[in-house]
């Protein structure tokens, strides 16, 4: 089966807050329209403060907050998922709220933001190494690297000179409102995507709630208080009609949307034939700026190597989480794990993967139309396998194995399934690991819709063979993702913040792909290309996004906690929840 690549259309979500009146919509621009140069003005010494209220209206609206994502994910008070939404939500703008106040203090004492290092490769690339960056990093993520790499062509000075544009005297503008789509799955995507345009780009922001999640709206608005009263933020709700409004403003300077590709291009070209028609002649209706962060057929590339029964069982877990965080229904969950052919176990992983996702607990498909969603991968593929009951209101995690990687036009290469689906692929590399490693690279690049970010998988026996060792560094350089993990899930990329989030660049409109323009990115770098997250073969402890972490609300809670105040009792419990797994 064939289709139009990209995210497979998904209905819009049942409404439990009324519809924003359009003449609701212009009064929020306008407030916001006359604010947008006062925002420009505010000092790095007022913004340090809104920010530290921020952070306090946040947590308290934390557990309100999450509690109501679990009720409308049908989570109950027993399961392990209790706590998710806690850490992919208030947590995860908390952090992102922290890390903007350490950025602005360093601009405040030194002039601009303070990476740990500025280094250019030999080929000339400029490379910010983001993390470790403080010991709340170290604490953390022991033994983890990160960093942001920039486009070819822009020297260090260059980069020092762009970072922070805007808290420069002569990177100042006059402002302007900015319209932010929320996405419905992950709650504090609405939040950082605001605060990015707020306090990277110098935009003040009307915030549209996506209809599945417009249930965080109220929260949100509490949370962000400070910035509703002084005219910095408004948030509106509702469906088509409220989209359109909002992103065709005339007052709207720019739009930000975190969602698919069809969304995107219905906001750029239209919809239906017209549509269709004015996308095939770049022939836009609206001409505004527009940032994305789109969906994806997530890689995992599996490097061949002397795997023990143990490294098995733990990238089973590995694999199979990053599927089955969220229910499947995030942007960068696993797609596609590509292997080599002739590795003697990949059966054996691929048996402690089906082992994996046959001891998880289901999660209700609360995304619209992920039922039919999925029936269109399994009709394509009637030998799909499934692990979880098959019915009304259920959607089984589903496993497609041994995909043929010639066929290129396969609904599994070309379609982000935006549910709890992902496939395998084994490709032929008869010479050696090295030319697997080449070949999976460009199969990647060349062959699976998307480029939001890649995961690469490969054992550190393996890394002592100096061609081994060269083939991943050049998979890394090569890949044309905006993050690449090694050894982690490339989703975790989304909460490091220190790390930008985003497609790879260079995308047409006619082509957006994984979209355009990063987020997050707490040094606020310029020209970015791509963020290479490193972490070790093992974690000491059970990694908290693994599905079968029993105390993940504790540990979320803890998290929040400390985040929000860097209070060392609150990272004992922390440390107490991780030891307990």
């Amino acid at each position: 089966m064939s289709t139009s690549p990209g995210t497979l259309a998904i209905p819009e979500g049942a409404h439990e807050i009324a519809p924003t009146p359009l003449d609701d919509i212009d009064a929020a621009v306008e407030v916001l329209t006359s604010n947008a140069k006062r925002w420009v003005d505010t000092t790095v010494e007022e913004r340090i403060a809104i920010i530290d209220q921020l952070i306090r209206d946040t947590q308290d609206q934390a557990p309100e907050w999450s509690m109501a994502a679990a009720v409308h994910k049908q989570v109950s008070r027993d399961s392990a998922n209790m706590g998710v939404d806690m850490g992919t939500g208030p947590y995860a703008t908390i952090r992102n709220l922290r890390l903007f106040r350490q950025t602005l203090d360093d601009i405040r004492l030194t002039g601009r933001p303070q990476p740990p290092a500025i280094r250019t490769a030999p080929d000339g690339q400029v490379i910010v190494d983001v993390l470790p960056a403080d010991w709340v990093d170290r604490a953390f993520y022991t033994g983890w690297q990160a960093e942001v790499r920039i486009q070819q062509g822009v020297d260090r000075a260059q980069v020092e000179e762009r970072m922070a544009r805007i808290y420069r005297p002569d990177g100042k503008d006059e402002g302007g409102v900015a319209t932010v789509l929320g996405a419905g799955n992950v709650s504090s995507i609405p939040a950082m995507d605001v605060l990015y345009k707020l306090f990277v780009e110098d935009r003040v922001c009307l915030l549209k709630m996506n209809p599945v999640n417009e249930y965080v709206g109220p929260y949100l608005t509490r949370a962000f208080q400070v910035l509703v009263d002084q005219g910095y933020v408004r948030v509106v709700y509702g469906g088509a009609e409220q989209g359109i409004a909002v992103c065709q403003h005339p007052d709207v300077a720019e739009i930000h949307i975190t969602g698919s590709d069809k969304t995107h291009d219905a906001i750029v070209y239209g919809t239906g034939e017209e549509g269709a028609r004015r996308k095939a002649a770049d022939d836009p209706i609206n001409t505004r700026p527009i940032s994305s962060e789109l969906g994806n057929v997530s890689p995992v590339i599996v490097v061949p190597g002397p795997w023990s029964d143990r490294d098995l069982q733990f990238q089973g877990d590995n694999i199979a989480s990053m599927l089955i965080n969220n229910g499947g229904f995030n942007c960068i969950a696993t797609r596609m794990v590509v292997t080599h052919r002739h590795w003697n176990r990949r059966g054996a992983l691929l048996d402690a993967i089906r082992s994996s996702m046959a001891s998880a607990e289901e999660q209700y498909p609360y995304y619209p139309g992920a039922e039919d969603r999925w029936r269109a991968f399994v009709d394509a593929h009637p030998e799909a396998e499934t692990y979880g009951a098959v019915g009304p209101g259920r959607v089984p995690w589903t496993l497609i194995a041994d995909l043929d990687p010639t066929a290129t036009d396969d609904i599994a290469f070309t379609t982000e399934a935006f549910c709890g689906v992902f496939g395998e692929t084994g490709l032929d590399a008869p010479r050696s690991v090295p030319d697997f490693i080449d070949q999976a690279v460009d199969f990647c690049n060349e062959d699976l819709w998307g480029t939001l970010a890649a995961s690469i998988l490969v054992h550190p026996k393996s890394l002592k063979d100096p061609a081994i060792a060269a083939a991943v560094e050049r998979a890394i350089d090569k890949l044309r993702y905006g993050t690449i993990g090694v050894n982690v899930w490339s989703g975790i990329g989304y909460l490091l913040v220190r790390t930008s989030w985003g497609g790879y660049p260079g995308h047409a409109n006619t082509d957006i792909q994984s979209g355009r323009g990063v987020v997050h990115n707490s040094y606020m770098l310029e020209d970015v290309e791509k963020s290479v997250i490193r972490a070790p073969w093992y974690s000491p402890v059970k990694p908290w996004w693994f599905h079968t972490f029993k105390h993940m609300k504790d540990l979320t809670r803890g998290l929040t906690n400390f985040e929000s105040s860097l209070d060392p009792r609150e990272l004992a419990k922390v440390v107490t929840a991780l030891l307990k797994g």
